[in-house]
């Protein structure tokens, strides 16, 4: 049996990427320390109740622990997937020594972790190494501009060194890597108050609150439904390319359009609500796919309505949950 081991495995994408990896029959370890991740996002996997420890013969085992320290396994392992870091702007302006650490510390930690073992490295990088870009869309020999003392710098150079880590380890050491830049990406199990933007504008509009646009509203980004994600980056896992490959969709919309199919999707009766817009907020955001159609064979088949009707199914039985919670405790 393949054994993988997943840094962040419980957050939003590791939990779907574990999930996947189940499926295709892989024995996985999810390595999470919780800061932003939860348990309850792969208990399904677990099989056991929150809280305990999985039945003997489970496809997973959980290990609380923080990358950012060493981290050894006895077992055999296969692939080591890095998707462990802080990874919305809420958190990493909150957690800026984490982020660093975690791309940095974290990523020599989980590169050790796969040379020793003699596994496959896959390393989730993001869109955010292109910073707020000067070409479009941005392929991946693009440098990109990015403001190094900026507050999102912590994040986009912590993505960035870890590719340099990456690549180091793989010209230096002979490793196996592959690296992953992913583009906005949405679907269940999202986080409701990580401030991106597709909880905010779904959670606004089912509570029929304004929806926080920040500038016009004329920035652009391309959104990627979960599944389809995973899915490229499983597919790249299981191929012998070793260069960066976007993964992501090319259907670029601005900020405004996306709020305006949103409020459609919830038949929400919600205004919109102007705010001046964050520094180095990117102006624009479309991945080039050119590399993954042609490496990969792979490109999104989910379309944005599908997908947000799925997330706004999701968001509800949360925004339930949590007024069923306020309710009791009154």
């Amino acid at each position: 049996m393949i054994t993988s081991l997943v840094t962040g495995g419980a957050g939003f994408l590791g939990s779907h990427l574990c999930g996947r990896l189940v499926r295709e029959g892989h024995h996985v370890i999810c390595v999470d320390n919780l800061i932003t991740g939860k348990r309850s996002n792969i208990e399904h996997l677990l099989g056991g109740a929150e809280g305990q420890e999985p039945p003997a013969g489970a496809p997973i085992r959980f290990i609380e622990h923080d990358i950012s320290q060493p981290l050894w396994i006895d077992e055999a392992v296969d692939n080591v997937l890095h998707f462990a870091s802080p990874a919305s702007p809420v958190d990493y302006l909150e957690l800026p020594i984490q982020t660093l650490k975690v791309g940095s510390l974290g990523t020599h930690n989980s590169l050790g972790l796969a040379k020793a073992k003699g596994a496959r490295f896959l390393l989730a990088s993001t869109s955010e190494v292109y910073g707020d870009p000067q070409v479009h869309p941005q392929s991946e020999d693009y440098w990109g501009n990015v403001n190094p003392v900026g507050p999102r710098g912590v994040y986009d150079e912590a993505k960035r060194f870890a590719e340099a880590m990456t690549m180091a380890y793989h010209r230096y050491h002979g490793l196996d890597v592959r690296i992953v830049r992913i583009f906005n990406t949405y679907g269940p199990r999202m986080r409701p108050r990580d401030g991106r933007v597709v909880p905010a504008f779904l959670q606004q509009a089912l509570r029929g609150e304004p929806l926080t646009v920040f500038g016009d509203g004329s920035q652009t980004r391309s959104f990627c439904y979960v599944s389809d994600l995973i899915d490229g980056i499983y597919r790249l896992l299981t191929s012998d390319v070793t260069e960066p490959v976007n993964i992501g969709n090319p259907e670029e919309m601005t900020v405004r359009q996306f709020a305006e199919t949103v409020l459609r999707i919830t038949d929400s009766e919600s205004t919109l609500s102007f705010h001046p817009l964050p520094e180095d907020d990117p102006k624009v955001r479309q991945p080039d796919i050119t590399r993954a159609r042609t490496l990969l064979g792979w490109e999104p088949r989910v379309s944005l309505d599908e997908g947000l009707e799925s997330t706004a199914a999701y968001f509800r039985t949360v925004l339930e949950g949590e007024q069923q919670a306020t309710g009791s405790n009154r």
